[in-house]
């Protein structure tokens, strides 16, 4: 498989999180979820196409260094990247918009975030909660998001649901695919390091995560995606796509267990640093 080499930089602000990734830059032959939903990012992270008569949207830039991968990887389908119109993403971590400034120049797409994550991306990770450290090229925001707003392009439209604590502006997106219901999850996880209670650089952190778990639970999914495969079991439903047999992506039942033991993780650690706090 092809590798794509981090630069130093970048690098060292990921090692500073201590979860740098070799799939997060390993590519993967492109492949058609279902209707005009692609996967153009890398084994380890998601980046996707909504394909239209009126250009496309694209979900995650992913790394600096996975821009050519995921430019290669819409030619391969067939895909002209300059027509992608619309750039979004899933949270403002680097390993999901590092590569925005680079892909917006390459494609003039318009960039679309959440309103909690703006000063983030706006500020290239310097106003991040966790990672002030953890830099990458600073993109202007042409639309500011809100929960519930609708992003359309050509006979495609997507939902914006605000599920924050992750990032304060991580967004889950649906959309209809073939009249199923896609998910696309944003990022549920509590991340080593992360500050639930007492956390003055983001004092509303521990509910925001319980929003987000009420939100999730509320939505009805088919299609189950999300930010990272390793959220989806992408590699093994990759194994199991088969003509003629069910798209192993339908996956109603893996989307309530993942969100259900995401839950149970934060209130495990929630729990334990209010014990923590007491003693």
């Amino acid at each position: 498989m092809k590798r794509i080499l981090i630069g130093a930089s970048l690098l060292v602000a990921l090692t500073a999180r201590a979860d740098v990734d070799p799939t997060w830059t390993t590519s993967i032959p492109p492949f058609r979820i279902a209707g005009n939903l692609y996967y153009v990012g890398s084994k380890g992270l998601a980046s996707y196409l909504v394909a239209t008569p009126d250009g496309h949207i694209l979900i995650n830039s992913d790394l600096q260094a996975n821009v050519p991968l995921i430019r290669a990887s819409v030619v391969k389908l067939g895909f002209k990247i300059e027509d992608v119109k619309i750039l979004l993403v899933s949270h403002a971590h680097s390993d999901h918009v590092a590569g925005s400034a680079a892909l917006k120049k390459l494609t003039g797409a318009r960039y679309m975030v959440m309103d909690g994550d703006v000063p983030v991306v706006e500020s290239g990770g310097k106003a991040d909660f966790q990672y002030p450290e953890d830099r990458y090229p600073a993109t202007k925001v042409d639309r500011v998001l809100h929960d519930g707003d609708e992003v359309k392009l050509g006979d495609a439209t997507l939902v914006a649901h605000k599920t924050p604590g992750h990032t304060r502006g991580c967004t889950t997106w649906t959309m209809k695919v073939d009249g199923l219901d896609a998910v696309i999850v944003g990022g549920p996880g509590v991340n080593r390091g992360y500050k639930l209670v007492g956390n003055e650089a983001y004092p509303t952190i521990a509910e925001d995560y319980e929003r987000t778990f009420r939100v999730l639970e509320g939505l009805h999914c088919d299609l189950f995606l999300g930010a990272h495969g390793g959220y989806f079991g992408m590699d093994a439903k990759l194994g199991s796509m088969k003509p003629g047999a069910p798209n192993p992506f339908v996956d109603p039942d893996g989307y309530k267990a993942f969100i259900a033991g995401k839950k149970q993780d934060f209130r495990m650690e929630l729990e334990k640093q209010r014990t923590a706090a007491r003693h």
